[in-house]
């Protein structure tokens, strides 16, 4: 099994691997919902091509903050759209390291398989966790949708090639929607509930929406 793999790659070797493990995907496994006790929020801010992860734990369902973690390094990949993972990856593993809790599954802030080659960051590092993972975008990336109406909880499918790749979710009545797809070790169904469950009074899911602030808390 590749993963984990060296980071340090060109865009062509980056893509190259991105196909490879696309196939190890595992989008067939529901999430346990009904058992978990943590959930995790990761993000990533760059500032001066510095770059500095976050993950924050938070309990679930009641969505208290128990953890926050995070890591700096310079940044080691240029932008490229579809490369995030390895622009990213490295600072958001040396922030897992030091976790003292154990996240039962992680919202990323970024894209799972509604990605061109089906392997976003949050599958791709998903992989790497071997744990359940989703991505929450706020941002489209790829697929074509309708809009879903404008009630808090609607959704409807971004398709591509065919292939059904995420869910445009509203987490707000009358706000933008989300866009929700699996990591790893999840179906996208129970990534959708997930990302609504841990949604409260904000458009974000409270663990991204977390991450986002505590990832921005440069000294």
């Amino acid at each position: 099994m590749p993963i984990p793999h060296d980071w340090k790659l060109s865009a062509t070797e980056a893509i190259a691997l991105q196909k490879e493990l696309a196939h190890q995907v595992d989008a067939t496994t529901p999430i346990p919902l009904e058992t978990m006790r943590y959930v995790a929020g990761v993000d990533v801010s760059v500032k001066n091509e510095v770059s500095r992860a976050a993950i924050v734990v938070l309990t679930y369902p009641d969505l208290e903050v128990v953890e926050a973690v995070t890591a700096t390094m310079p940044t080691p990949f240029p932008y490229i759209s579809g490369l995030l993972s390895f622009r990213e990856g490295a600072v958001i593993l040396e922030a897992h390291e030091k976790l003292t809790i154990q996240p039962d599954a992680y919202i990323f802030d970024g894209q799972g398989i509604a990605h061109p080659r089906r392997l976003g960051i949050a599958a791709h590092i998903g992989l790497w966790l071997d744990r359940p993972t989703l991505g929450c975008g706020k941002t489209w990336l790829i697929g074509a949708y309708t809009d879903p109406t404008t009630e808090r909880g609607s959704y409807s499918p971004m398709v591509d090639k065919g292939d059904v790749i995420g869910m445009v979710v509203r987490t707000r009545t009358r706000v933008k929607p989300v866009f929700i797809s699996v990591g790893h070790k999840a179906t996208l169904d129970t990534a959708v509930e997930l990302a609504l469950r841990c949604t409260t009074k904000y458009r974000l899911p409270e663990p991204i929406r977390h991450a986002h602030n505590t990832a921005g808390q440069y000294d």
